[in-house]
């Protein structure tokens, strides 16, 4: 077995024809070959379903039968094992996969095994070395996933790591993007063809559920968080770019929401270079996305509700028309914002600097976790008492987001204590705050986008239904805040080894 370690950059066909005369290669001898890989799976995609691929490469004269179980990109990064030796497309022998769990799999599904699509490309290899001891393979891959009649192009470049450390393949990849745009990609070539298989719709990705185990040191189980926020961001990009589903953008802004209250979490644990350096880029990132966002939920929840509540008020006609357009504006921001070269250079920067985050003894997940979710509820608690004790909309702001970050860090260890009602209950109340305090936030929100629309005459009348509406949610909140302070917290004993809590993603 052997683990391969790469990182996935895509590129444009204009940047992929000048790649080979790049200072680093240009002197450099290029292997061409052309790859043909065939995948098998179940017709149920049994294989898919387990994390794990099985492949045929004709390479050359050469046939490679290979089992590799799939790795979750982040930043273009993937860290999988592998198992390759020569074998006859059609025969499965798996006597050389070492995992016993992996070859239990494979052996029970052998005789069900069928081709299901191909992946065809030529490969322009180069063998790196950027100091002695180091070797990475570039190699540009071109040509076409084809599955079930239908087609979809391949155009890539991956950076293997042949000797050396992952902080080489980084500084690589870095080095390229400082020329090229290059952009990480956010699945293999098998990942894409499965999609492809299935002629699935794009749909915009949730949150996944995390398995930080109570024995991982503070460190790993962040790098863990960090890179499972950064994906599912990454599974959102097309669709910011493509679509003008508001569920993408809001997608992508949970997910940087996520990798935010990540870092306040861990702050304490993590460089203080770390933190600066990061956390206001990913704010501001977050703040472009979060216009769009903005104007996409007053179009399609305000508005129509003003519509119906003041009928006969013609400015709601103008401040839709108004909204149309800031939306539309918004949204072509935001795609600009993930189609610069800034955006791609920011994914592999961060990822490579959490992958080198330096270990400290800070003791493991199940010992500081009781301390961290006593802080976030803390926080709560100092928040609430504003909130009711003002009654103004930034103060119940302020504790929408302190309830998102005990939401998030609930999300982030719940598979480091035990799963059950407790449990349950517990993230379902903060759950149902954090949504009764958006419905809050979405009303003050709407007025200040409605002053901003419109005179303020014409505006009157809209921001004092605004206002009425707000007001008449005072009393749930009250009731459903002192229902969550008579619940009982859940992770005051961990227990490893416990199922994670799904996250709903919003």
């Amino acid at each position: 077995m052997s683990t391969e370690t790469e990182i996935k950059l895509s590129l444009s066909a204009r940047v992929a024809s000048e790649l080979a005369r790049h200072p680093l290669l240009a002197d450099l001898k290029p292997h061409r070959q052309l790859l043909i890989n065939t995948y098998y799976d179940t017709a149920d995609s049994r294989l898919r379903k387990e994390r794990i691929a099985v492949r045929y490469r004709q390479q050359g004269r050469d046939c490679l039968f290979a089992v590799k179980t799939a790795a979750q990109l982040s930043g273009g990064l993937a860290q999988r094992r592998e198992w390759e030796v020569r074998g006859t497309p059609g025969t499965f022998d798996f006597s050389h996969v070492d995992d016993g769990r992996v070859r239990a799999v494979l052996e029970s599904l052998r005789d069900q095994l069928q081709p299901l699509f191909t992946t065809r490309f030529t490969r322009l290899a180069w063998l790196f070395e950027p100091r002695l001891g180091a070797r990475i393979e570039v190699a540009l891959d071109r040509g076409w996933i084809e599955a079930a009649g239908r087609r979809q192009l391949i155009r890539e470049v991956e950076l293997e790591l042949c000797e050396g450390t992952v902080s080489d393949l980084f500084d690589l990849a870095s080095t390229l993007q400082a020329t090229l745009p290059l952009h990480p990609e956010v699945s293999s070539k098998s990942e894409r063809a499965c999609r492809l298989l299935a002629d699935l719709p794009m749909v915009a990705g949730k949150a996944m559920p995390v398995a930080v185990d109570a024995g991982l040191s503070s460190i790993a189980a962040f790098r863990l968080v960090a890179l499972a926020c950064v994906n599912h961001l990454q599974r959102n990009e097309q669709g910011v770019l493509q679509s003008d589903s508001p569920e993408f953008v809001h997608q992508a802004r949970v997910a940087i929401r996520r990798l935010r209250s990540a870092i306040r979490v861990w702050q304490r644990h993590l460089p203080e270079a770390f933190v600066a350096r990061f956390d206001p880029v990913w704010r501001e990132l977050a703040q472009e996305l979060g216009d769009a966002r903005n104007w996409d939920v007053f179009l399609a929840g305000g508005v129509p509700a003003l519509a119906d509540a003041l009928p006969e008020h013609v400015a709601v006609e103008q401040l839709r028309n108004y909204a149309q357009r800031r939306a539309g504006s918004c949204r072509r921001a935001a795609r600009r914002a993930l189609k610069a070269a800034a955006y791609s250079r920011l994914l592999v920067d961060f990822i490579a600097a959490v992958v080198a985050l330096p270990e400290v003894d800070a003791g493991q997940v199940g010992t500081l976790l009781p301390g961290w979710l006593d802080k976030c509820s803390k926080r709560v608690s100092q928040r609430a008492a504003d909130a009711l004790d003002s009654g103004e909309d930034a103060a119940r702001h302020r504790l929408r987001l302190a309830f998102k970050q005990l939401r998030y860090a609930l999300e982030f260890f719940s598979s480091s204590f035990a799963a059950g009602p407790v449990l349950e209950a517990y993230h379902q109340s903060v759950t149902d705050l954090q949504e009764l305090l958006g419905s809050q936030n979405d009303l003050a929100v709407a007025t200040q986008l409605s002053t901003v629309a419109l005179p303020a005459a014409k505006a009157a009348p809209i921001v004092g239904w605004l206002a009425t509406q707000s007001e008449s949610l005072l009393p749930e909140l009250a009731t459903s805040l002192a229902g969550f302070r008579q619940q009982p917290v859940p992770w005051h004993e961990p227990l490893p080894g416990a199922r994670p809590a799904a996250s709903s993603g919003v």
